[in-house]
């Protein structure tokens, strides 16, 4: 079965709970580079979280698909 139909027939909150995964990675990606260890360390780190970032954020986009991305739109904007 093709991943992006497996993807597409998942539920809206299920593609908003991937979506929002993407925050605490992509800050973990930026965040690592305080530690003190070697740089080959910190680039391996980096690619690992920035990759996972981007995965969860591609996936949940896939999930919610326009109909989704238009419903947080206007969630967004009666608050």
């Amino acid at each position: 079965m093709n991943i992006r139909k497996l993807l597409a027939r998942m539920s809206f909150r299920t593609g908003v709970i991937i979506l929002s995964l993407c925050i605490p990675c992509y800050i973990i990606s930026f965040a690592q580079m305080a530690l003190p260890v070697s740089t080959g360390i910190k680039g391996i780190l980096w690619v690992v979280f920035f990759g996972l970032a981007k995965t969860f954020q591609y996936g949940g986009l896939t999930i919610l698909g326009v109909e989704g991305i238009a419903k947080l739109k206007t969630f967004f904007r009666k608050k």
